[in-house]
């Protein structure tokens, strides 16, 4: 008997991270915990590309980050930077107003009416973020997401021959020395079709694998993509274009942020935009509870429609005319008339 693999009544909220849930970039607390001036990385960092390129080589600016961190390390600077560290780190991230909160209101969102309840909608928060994930997950939102695709590094990496050793070492002074996993503005695309298709829930199914619309687990429509700016205008695209909703956010005390989610909204990059501010009342607050009650709404309407459309009726008596009544009680007998009546 042919079935979907998924309901389909579950909504993902998928969030930037960097200006989006944050003011600052995550990598702040790390680098006062150790001294490093802040300026001083980011603005080398911008410069790395041109330099290589000067001696021959080829720098995507999507790693640029990752490897002067990692030069950082070797150079003493960021000395016994570990996973755990960043982990720990991640604790000294302070986020917008309204958060951690708003991701407990959200969750209610989808219980706020009788309906919404009756076809057991959920919904679900993940981060896609070409930041650092051991600090994502070590930070006061970790316990609200349901996953985090973000960079990741590598301690101690297997030497040659290790497939020939029976034991592997361990040091326990270990430090970052690879790179893992490389989240950049092009692959945040790719998170968004492993939500929609499950794989992060079925390991069974690969991102690349054909899948009819009604098999995937989360359909873009039942998604809001929230982020900060045109770094993410890839991402905002494949869900605006696949039915679902496109918002940024901004810090209100920054003017050229506003002017910047106001030129996408002009483009028709984006659905709508307001300030990084999640507290209840405020404009973003109220844009993503209507929008989630929308999505909601049309969850309730599709299911009820579906049922509707593939279960027939049953069988019932039919009433009879007056005429058809009135020659039912002329052929009663006495006795049988007054016992029915």
């Amino acid at each position: 008997m042919p079935t979907t693999l998924f309901t389909q009544n579950t909504i993902a909220l998928i969030w930037d991270f960097d200006k989006t849930l944050i003011p600052e970039y995550m990598q702040s607390p790390l680098f006062r915990r150790y001294g490093v001036d802040e300026a001083t990385f980011w603005e080398e960092t911008n410069q790395l590309a041109g330099n290589y390129r000067k001696r021959g080589y080829h720098l995507s600016p999507e790693i640029a980050y990752l490897n002067h961190l990692l030069t950082y390390v070797r150079s003493g600077q960021l000395g016994g930077l570990n996973n755990q560290v960043l982990f720990d780190c991640g604790a000294d991230i302070s986020f917008y107003a309204g958060l951690p909160d708003f991701f407990g209101h959200a969750n209610s969102f989808s219980s706020d009416k009788p309906e919404y309840r009756k076809h057991e909608i959920t919904l679900e928060h993940y981060v896609v973020s070409t930041g650092i994930a051991p600090m994502i997950r070590g930070s006061a939102i970790a316990k609200h997401l349901d996953g985090v695709w973000a960079c990741e590094f590598i301690e101690n990496p297997l030497q040659p021959g290790f497939l020939r050793q029976k034991e592997l070492s361990i040091d326990a002074t270990a430090e970052i020395a690879q790179i893992g996993m490389v989240i950049d503005n092009t692959t945040k695309t790719r998170a968004i079709f492993e939500i929609n298709k499950g794989t992060n829930k079925n390991p069974a199914i690969d991102v690349n694998s054909k899948m009819a619309a009604e098999d995937r687990r989360i359909p873009v429509p039942n998604m809001i993509y929230i982020a900060d700016g045109p770094s993410d205008v890839p991402s905002f695209s494949v869900v605006k274009q696949g039915g679902g909703r496109a918002y940024a956010v901004y810090n209100p005390a920054k003017a050229a942020e506003f002017e910047q989610n106001d030129r996408l909204l002009q483009s028709g990059r984006i659905h709508g935009y307001g300030p990084a501010d999640y507290r209840p009342g405020s404009n973003t607050f109220q844009w993503l509870r209507l929008h989630i009650h929308q999505i909601c709404d049309r969850i309730v309407a599709d299911r009820e429609t579906a049922v509707a459309s593939k279960a027939s009726k049953p069988p019932r008596h039919l009433n009879a005319t007056p005429e058809e009544e009135a020659a039912k009680r002329a052929a009663k007998t006495p006795t049988q008339a007054s016992f029915l009546e």
